[in-house]
Formats: C-alpha cells, sequence, structure tokens
C-alpha cells in the first residue's frame, strides 16, 4: 500500500549520465544545514515510493540525495510491488537486461555531481547493496559507504577491501545470501569494513515487506548515520 505522505523534500529530475543517456534521478534537498551528499540506490523494484521515502529521510538529516533509476535505459519510469509478474520483471532486468557496469557507472555520475560540494556518501539495498559496496571498492570520491543485503558482496565482490569506510548489513536469516557467504566476508576482518548480521530476514529494512524488522532496521540506520557522522557527514 501506498502510504500518504507530507513529508516529502524531493522531486524527480532528469540527469544526462556518461553515455549521454538521460535518466531520472530523484533528488532531495537537505533540510536545514547541509552535511553532505548522499547517493542512494535502489532495489531491484525500481525508484519507489519506499526509496523516494528513505531519500526524504535522509534529506531530513541533512543530506543532499541523489538516487538514479537505473532500469531506465530498458524500462522508463519502472516500479514494481513485491510478487507476481512485476516481480519477475524486475529479476529479469537486474539479471539479464541490465548491465551491473551500467549502475556503477551510473552511481559515479551522481557522486561526481555531488563532489565539489562537500564529502559523498553511498548507501543501496538488496541491489543497491551491492552497488554501494563495489563503489566503495573502486570509486575514490567516496567518503564512507553503507550496504544493506547485497547478495553479490558474499560472492562477486568479496576479494578486495572497499577504499573508504564501509558497513554492511545482512540478516541472519536471508535464504537468499546464506550465512556462510558471509561469515566468510567476516573472516576476511577487512581494515576499512564492517560487516554487520541481524536476527532479521532479506528486506529487513522496508516496512513495505513482510520481512520487515523494525528493530534491526533502526539499528542498522543508527550505524549508518553514526558512520557517515564519522567521516565527515
Amino acid at each position: 500500500m501506498t502510504k500518504v505522505r507530507d513529508d516529502i523534500l524531493g522531486e524527480m529530475i532528469t540527469m544526462k549520465m556518461s553515455d549521454g543517456a538521460e535518466i531520472a534521478v530523484y533528488h532531495a534537498q537537505p533540510d536545514g544545514p547541509r552535511k553532505g551528499g548522499l547517493v542512494l540506490i535502489q532495489e531491484i523494484f525500481g525508484v519507489t515510493d519506499h526509496i523516494r521515502e528513505l531519500c526524504d529521510e535522509y534529506a531530513a538529516d541533512g543530506y543532499e540525495v541523489l538516487a538514479p533509476a537505473l532500469f531506465d535505459r530498458e524500462h522508463p519510469g519502472f516500479e514494481c510491488d513485491y510478487t507476481g509478474a512485476e516481480f519477475d520483471r524486475a529479476v529479469d532486468l537486474a539479471r539479464n537486461l541490465h548491465p551491473f557496469l551500467q549502475s556503477t557507472t551510473d552511481a559515479q555520475t551522481c557522486i561526481d555531481a555531488l563532489k565539489a560540494k562537500g564529502p559523498v556518501f553511498i548507501t543501496g539495498y538488496c541491489y543497491g547493496g551491492s552497488v554501494a559496496w563495489r563503489m566503495a571498492q573502486i570509486s575514490p570520491d567516496l567518503a564512507a559507504a553503507s550496504s544493506y543485503y547485497g547478495s553479490l558482496v558474499p560472492t562477486m565482490f568479496a576479494g578486495d577491501a572497499p577504499r573508504c569506510a564501509t558497513i554492511a548489513h545482512f540478516g541472519r536469516y536471508d535464504t537468499g545470501i546464506p550465512m556462510e557467504g558471509v561469515e566468510a566476508l567476516i573472516a576476511k576482518e577487512y581494515p576499512t569494513a564492517q560487516i554487520f548480521v541481524y536476527d532479521a530476514n532479506h528486506g529487513f529494512n522496508s516496512d513495505r515487506r513482510k520481512d520487515y524488522h523494525e528493530p534491526s532496521a533502526d539499528l542498522a540506520r543508527e550505524r549508518t548515520l553514526g558512520l557517515f557522522a564519522a567521516c565527515g557527514g
């Protein structure tokens, strides 16, 4: 169910990416003194009302937020629910139709748009969690990163330590991200990263999902804001 909100701080704008494509980006200005820039990366479901609400929450905490609609080239304006045929379309976009490299390139374009104004941070959820972690490994322009339950983090991107201070959040009961992989990630003892495990399932941060776990969501957000503050935000 879509919430009726009276706390909307952002709006959809259009930004030109490095390949010349123009895609939609949700842009939220900080409410009060600006602490830094934040690139917020979507789940596979698009820049949904939930993602826009997260952007507005970070804006209320003092961050200028950009959330690119990553799938706009393949499916302009794509937003979907968590089940049914729309879910299948989301999976197809993320796994088959949209190159992951394009997501990281678009994330860097958003970072570039913010970096002249002060420190830039990144966070992401599910698919976006993998993007956020990967950007922490490859971008020289990030002050810190917070990755939420990115399935590619313990598999494809477990090799290199992040370049910036990074935290990653996983649910202990997430069957899509086996704990063996998360434990192997923890065992790497990255000098720049901390891995946190919560007594929750996948998607625990979203109050639109059946696996929402408020205590875990609150703690992960507290840790994320604490990290950003410690790194100049």
